[in-house]
């Protein structure tokens, strides 16, 4: 399996990642609802196969499936945990960052992720603004790393605009995620 840096993380990850929005959102390419037994044990099935054939790189969220995803992925990967690099993320919601990851964590099933991102498909400047701003979420991502709940911090964007710069620009983020 190829492999790359992520980021500014210097870990090395698989080059073919795992995304986990078709894990958990009913339907999202096909007739498939993780709630259903047979197609969870698919995708749990898919899963542990991708980690036998190199793949190292995971991702989910909160969001895909009201936490359906996450909750895969904690099956599928428990007892992988050292071959994995797991990510996940957070709403732009100030005021849940803490409580999202710490749900998060509880899923996945591990003490820790390797990666939380602020999940985002465009952001305005007044965005940028609150979160960079001084208690703003990425503060407190930063905060939660010092924790030890995360190892780094990013973002993920659909976007190539001037608030996606100016995140770049501050130089507190170890990866991006970006549409190309």
């Amino acid at each position: 399996m190829e492999t790359t840096q992520l980021g500014s993380t210097g870990v090395q990850v698989s080059r073919l990642g795992f995304g986990g929005a078709p894990a958990g959102l009913a339907h999202y390419l096909e007739d498939y609802d993780p709630s259903r037994d047979t197609d969870r044990e698919g995708v749990v099935a898919a899963i542990k196969q991708a980690v036998e054939l190199g793949v190292t790189y995971f991702d989910t969220a909160p969001g895909y499936g009201g936490g359906a995803g996450e909750s895969i992925y904690g099956e599928a990967l428990e007892g992988a945990r050292e071959d994995v690099f797991v990510a996940t993320k957070v709403s732009r919601d100030v005021e849940s960052v803490r409580e999202s990851l710490e749900t998060s964590l509880e899923l996945l099933r591990v003490d820790h992720v390797d990666l939380v991102q602020i999940h985002g498909n465009s952001y305005t400047s007044d965005q940028a603004d609150e979160i960079l701003a001084d208690g703003g979420i990425l503060e407190q991502l930063e905060q939660l790393k010092e924790e030890g709940l995360t190892r780094y911090v990013g973002f993920t964007s659909e976007d190539n605009n001037a608030a996606v710069f100016r995140f770049i620009d501050s130089g507190r983020f170890d990866v991006m995620q970006i549409s190309y």
